[in-house]
């Protein structure tokens, strides 16, 4: 998943329109599978610990919660973080900012 994310990167800024939306669309699906995947490895990893903990560590990582937010939604944010910091998702990140600036994004103008 890594690598493919990585090469479609790496060929996005020579697409242009529906290659480019096309390219866009299954990186940004590869994307959410792996936060999906890393959601389920961090519940497992942090089935042990109280709600609270997971709060204050979500907290200390720089995601706020709230006590309307469940265990799912806390361990949900604690994957984001961990997972905005791999190659894959700063890949992704910076070929969907390329194609905004060039115009291009995944959702419709309204």
């Amino acid at each position: 998943m890594t690598q493919r994310i990585l090469d479609l990167a790496a060929a996005a800024p020579a697409a242009h329109g529906k290659d480019l939306v096309l390219l866009l669309h299954e990186a940004n699906e590869l994307y959410q599978q792996g936060l999906r995947d890393l959601q389920q490895k961090t519940a497992a990893r942090l089935a042990g610990l109280a709600i609270a903990d997971l709060m204050f560590a979500a907290e200390t990582a720089g995601m706020p919660c709230d006590a309307s937010q469940d265990r799912d939604d806390v361990i949900l944010l604690l994957a984001l973080v961990e997972w905005e910091m791999t190659p894959a998702a700063l890949a992704y990140v910076e070929m969907a900012e390329s194609a905004a600036r060039r115009g291009v994004c995944l959702i419709p103008d309204e």
